[in-house]
């Protein structure tokens, strides 16, 4: 109760810490060639030996672009608040999918219905960059690699279930927000262990996504925890955001 306090006051009072002073600005270039901006937030205190846990941060759709800032727009202040910084100290890394991007897909999906969202999908070159940008931080001492944390919203939802699909070994826990994905795909990360949210008046991509993803989940013997906002529409990122336990439930999870 404590936590939640602290997140609501921090967030009403609009405390002053700047999520763009605050992430550093970086920018990855693969063996390719290929580039990807993306900001990092490192543990405010590092202590030597000790590892600790990497969040990947997905943004939407509407935070494409190339100054390196969107992609903080939501979401970005919740890892500054003190009591967070100091409770769950962590390496997040939130890249920035270029305007003509749509992270896991080639292009925008016609429809967002599960049954009709991709089945046979290629990964995409962005996807591949930014498989190649963890590897790096994968490969940190500090980091510890029983627990990888993926999330996302709408857009970066649906990147949540691709990157869960293809590299089930790598993360612990993903929480998609407001995705959707074509459910057949969702036996091959039936080991990563899945919290997702979605608004279920949600008119833009609707809930059937992630109401299906949980079905298929729990079928094939998944970790999954479905949670729905009632009248929520599209941003039910806020309420999955600021969700009792949010941060101490991710932060407890590991890698069996």
């Amino acid at each position: 109760m404590k936590q939640l306090f602290s997140l609501v006051l921090f967030l009403c009072l609009g405390i002053s810490i700047s999520a763009q002073d605050t992430f550093q600005k970086e920018m990855f270039v693969s063996s390719r060639g290929d580039t990807l901006q993306y900001r990092l937030l490192r543990p405010e205190t590092m202590k030597a030996g000790e590892k600790y846990p990497l969040v990947l941060f997905l943004h939407g759709a509407g935070e494409r672009g190339s100054d390196n800032e969107k992609q903080l727009t939501h979401g970005g202040q919740m890892w500054l608040n003190p009591v967070n910084r100091e409770k769950y100290p962590a390496f997040v890394l939130a890249p920035q999918c270029p305007e003509t991007g749509y992270w896991a897909y080639m292009e925008r999906p016609k429809s967002f219905s599960p049954a009709e969202m991709p089945l046979d999908v290629p990964v995409s070159p962005i996807f591949l960059t930014l498989k190649d940008l963890l590897d790096t931080y994968l490969e940190m001492p500090q980091v510890d690699k029983s627990r990888i944390y993926i999330m996302g919203l709408s857009m970066g939802g649906m990147g949540t279930f691709d990157m869960a699909i293809r590299y089930p070994e790598v993360f612990a826990v993903a929480m998609p927000i407001c995705g959707s994905v074509n459910p057949a795909r969702l036996k091959a990360a039936k080991d990563v262990k899945f919290r997702i949210f979605h608004g279920d008046a949600d008119d833009v991509v609707t809930p059937e996504g992630s109401r299906a993803a949980y079905k298929t989940l729990k079928a094939a013997g998944a970790d999954v925890e479905y949670i729905e906002f009632p009248g929520c529409n599209h941003g039910s990122w806020t309420p999955a955001f600021n969700y009792p336990d949010f941060m101490s439930w991710l932060f407890s999870q590991k890698k069996k």
